[in-house]
């Protein structure tokens, strides 16, 4: 038979167990049907979820339809418990997506979606409780599709016209026959462009029958790999303490006494076990597509991939809150610790760890109800009554712009030297890593050491100490010594460089947001959106719905945390606020953030921005703010122009200005028009600096002379938000636009300025060079690419004079310093380009350049 993984999803009370209790029901795997409100749900198999009526921890079920095996794994639908949710996305075949007909598209179940489609999981719905009044299928199928996006559609009576408007290939075979196979509509279901839509009440077991027929038809099977491979999901420990190890096998066969090889560790099998609700079978082995328990190994990790399979992705949703677990008097803080471990391997979003500073240990909660189950189990486990601090807001930190960082690391007999471009990223993205450095600089190795130094670690911001996030670090160069330098030193040098280049850059503090809906009564809706403006939240307008109201939005995590405490006090009860998180925003009040926290990065001796260096053959340190003036290496990212060249500029172009007619049309554009004087305090003459007395860096000066800017064209269009969007209407459009703000750059800077347009794949194209002003526009002739114009222009015009390259093409960049140019991040440039927009306002408006 196929077989295949179903996961069970949906937002908190949709009816997500009730349906797969209605399925094991339907299919004979249960005699009775279970209930949660009755407690006598198949898959409810811990007595906490049975108390409360929720699901804790993801279960597994097994059930049989025609040629096809189901592993069913049911999640957990609360917010506070969706890490455990997400954890099991990564084994899933296809999804279920559970939608309450009552209350519809709800914050945990975009949410949900999300994360269904960064993953590409085939995913089915059921509209569950369709049996309440005042239930539409075709208004529940236009909010899916106005809040989740297109391709839904109802399986019993598909719309074939809309269908079809899903996919290129279906909107084809539409046109040209009429209709559509139910091969083609399968193709699509199976490739993420159509989500067919079944509806019932799984409480009254109405649509099961035809909801399980449709799966039948419809759920891929499993992939089935040659080698072996697995994916571990979870770790849990049974009635016993006996340790196990979840997953699902991707490739070959797994068998017991099987000998399983991670990383520098092997360990043997001892049982395989197949589970169904509490109960469990030994199987003698699992094959591509099995879900199995295994006892014997102590080393797994949720999200780990064993033999072939990779590892899963990282986890999106984090926790928003940290607490101080308060520990009984005279409790062995050591043994404690050890205990909590346990917790820790089953949920590694708990992030346990022991503050030193203040002698606590400290986990990380998505909300009350985890606070309270996580309270429970360690009671019932251990048999430890603990109690938690008041919580605490999770923090993270950001970048403003881009900034090189610079780390050396020289004590007696130890050498290595890093320089990394810190670039802030798109919110929500993380940390990502990347080289461009060239080989023949530092080799390989060296910078595949430099790469696992950054992801081994949580670097930490250092206006608040809160770790930092949506920042791209990417290896510029760095320095070996051939007899000196050992694996630890480059270790010391990167941290470093991460360290002193968050120094040097401007901070922005981020906090969690939460999304929210509240529905309360009408006559409470005055005083809810009094109360949320107050807190800081975004929200729209109330919907009436009968004689209540729904009030959705997004806001701050640490003004809405207990906000639920007081809707229920308000409304006497009546109302219902959910949050699910949303991700993280810029702090309204970063300094009285900052101020209270009271963090000092210059005392934090486990994260140092000072570099070691040698002289007179004994290590010594250097502050951070003066490694520029003692590295060995010369500066990749140009420094930024002093605000006294800055606005001498300024007033030198708007001089120019007024003389260059065309010049004129286009300030005018960006400016408005020209004034006959500029305000007296721009006219100012700019104040001389003072010099000499700096230290000499020891890197070789650039080549002197005018200096060349070369853009990648479309590489900068599709990089900057304001012109990928305008690409999107018309390409012309977004060239013409990126042309004119060059003209205005160039103006400013009065350098040579080459924008290089792909034109390669235009039969008999000879290429054409347009002289606008100071802009070159190239466009390339047939079957040469911008990079290969850009990498030779590079080249050619870098052995006299100084040249820059703002492109974000990681290969390019590797070629482009090789060539000796200077590489300008598109992210770089963009801010170059605000910052001479900023310093022309300035002029004309009076004020100092900032």
């Amino acid at each position: 038979m196929r077989r295949t993984v179903i996961g069970i999803l949906a937002h908190v009370d949709a009816g997500k167990t009730t349906l797969s209790e209605a399925m094991l029901y339907c299919v004979g795997v249960t005699r009775a049907l279970g209930r949660v409100d009755h407690g006598s749900a198949f898959l409810d198999t811990f007595a906490l979820e049975r108390q409360r009526g929720i699901t804790i921890f993801s279960k597994q079920a097994l059930l049989s339809l025609p040629d096809l095996q189901v592993t069913l794994l049911d999640t957990p639908g609360h917010v506070d418990f969706s890490a455990e949710m997400e954890r099991t996305l990564d084994v899933l075949d296809c999804a279920v997506l559970v939608v309450s007909a009552a209350a519809g598209v709800q914050s945990h179940t975009r949410t949900v979606w999300k994360l269904l489609r960064k993953r590409n999981i085939p995913t089915f719905l059921f509209i569950n409780k369709m049996d309440l009044p005042d239930t539409d299928r075709a208004a529940l199928l236009s909010q899916l599709r106005r809040e989740l996006g297109e391709g839904f559609f109802d399986f019993a009576h598909p719309d074939l016209e809309q269908l079809a408007l899903c996919d290129e290939t279906l909107l084809d075979e539409f046109l040209e026959t009429g209709t559509l196979a139910d091969s083609s509509i399968l193709r699509a279901v199976t490739g993420c462009k159509a989500f067919p839509c079944w509806f019932g009440a799984a409480l009254k077991l109405d649509g099961v029958e035809e909801f399980l027929h449709g799966l039948a038809q419809c759920a891929p099977a499993a992939a089935e790999g040659e080698q072996f491979g697995a994916r571990v999901f979870k770790i849990s420990r049974d009635e016993k303490g006996t340790r196990l190890t979840h997953l699902k096998v991707t490739g070959g066969v797994l068998r017991v006494r099987d000998t399983i090889p991670s990383g520098d560790w092997e360990e043997k099998i001892t049982q395989l076990r197949a589970y169904s609700g509490a109960k469990f079978t030994p199987v003698e082995e699992a094959r591509p597509g099995d879900v199995v328990a295994v006892v014997g190994l102590s080393r797994t990790f949720p999200g780990e991939g064993l033999g072939a399979q990779a590892e899963a992705q990282a986890p999106a949703l984090e926790a928003v809150l940290t607490y101080a677990v308060l520990l009984p008097e005279g409790c062995d803080v050591h043994k404690v610790l050890l205990q909590l471990k346990q917790l820790e391997e089953e949920d590694p979003q708990l992030h346990l760890t022991w503050d030193e500073r203040l002698r606590q240990l400290r986990v990380q909660l998505m909300g009350q109800v985890q606070l309270e189950v996580l309270r429970q189990l360690i009671l019932d486990r251990f048999n430890l009554p603990v109690d938690f601090g008041p919580g605490q807001v999770l923090y993270r930190e950001t970048i403003e712009a881009p900034v090189e960082g610079v780390g050396h690391y020289e004590p007696l007999r130890h050498y290595a030297e890093v320089h990394l471009l810190l670039e802030p990223a798109k919110r929500g993205s993380g940390l990502t890593f990347a080289t461009v450095c060239p080989e023949d600089s530092l080799d390989r190795n060296w910078q595949r050491l430099v790469l696992t130094h950054l992801a081994e670690k949580q670097h930490l911001g250092v206006l608040t100490g809160s770790p930092i996030t949506d920042i791209t670090i990417t290896l510029l160069s760095g320095k070996a010594h051939e007899k000196h330098t050992e694996g630890g030193d480059f270790r010391q040098a990167t941290y470093r460089a991460v360290r002193q280049g968050l120094m040097q850059a401007k901070t922005v503090l981020l906090e969690p947001w939460y999304d929210f809906r509240l529905e309360l009564p009408q006559e409470n809706v005055g005083r809810a959106l009094t109360d949320l403006k107050r807190l800081g939240a975004e929200c729209e307008g109330p919907e009436s719905n009968g004689s209540s109201a729904v009030v959705q939005g997004s806001g701050p995590v640490s003004a809405l945390r207990d906000y639920p405490q007081e809707v229920a006090a308000y409304t006497r009860g009546f109302g219902v606020f959910s949050c699910t998180p949303k991700g993280y925003a810029p702090c309204a009040n970063q300094a009285a953030i900052a101020a209270e926290l009271g963090y000092n990065p210059e005392n934090d001796p486990d994260n140092p921005a000072d570099s070691v260096f040698c002289s007179h053959g004994a290590g010594h340190t250097v502050k951070w703010s003066e490694v520029p003036e003692h590295m060995h290496l010369p500066a990749v990212l140009q420094p930024p122009e002093p605000e006294e060249e800055v606005a001498a500029r300024a007033r030198r172009y708007y001089a120019r200005v007024a003389t260059d007619a065309e010049l004129k049309a286009i300030f005018e554009r960006t400016y408005g028009p020209v004034k006959a004087k500029l305000p007296g305090d721009a006219m100012r003459p700019a104040p001389k600096t003072s010099g000499g007395d700096a230290k000499p860096r020891k890197a070789a000066p650039l080549p002197a002379g005018p200096e060349y800017l070369l853009v990648d064209g479309y590489n900068i269009i599709f990089a900057w938000d304001e012109l990928n969007a305008l690409a999107k209407d018309s390409l012309d459009a977004a060239r013409s636009r990126l042309i004119e703000i060059l003209r205005n750059y160039q103006g400013f800077r009065q350098c040579p300025v080459i924008v290089v347009f792909d034109a390669y794949k235009v039969k008999g194209n000879p290429g054409s060079i347009e002289h606008l002003g100071g802009v070159d526009v190239v466009y390339t002739k047939e079957a040469e690419t911008a990079d290969m114009y850009i990498e030779k222009a590079a080249h050619d015009l870098s052995k006299k004079h100084r040249v820059r390259v703002a492109t974000s093409d990681a290969l390019e960049q590797i070629i482009i310093l090789g060539g000796g140019a200077l590489r300008l991040p598109a992210s770089a440039f963009e801010a170059e380009v605000k910052s001479v927009e900023k310093a022309i306002r300035a002029c004309l408006d009076g004020g100092p350049v900032r």
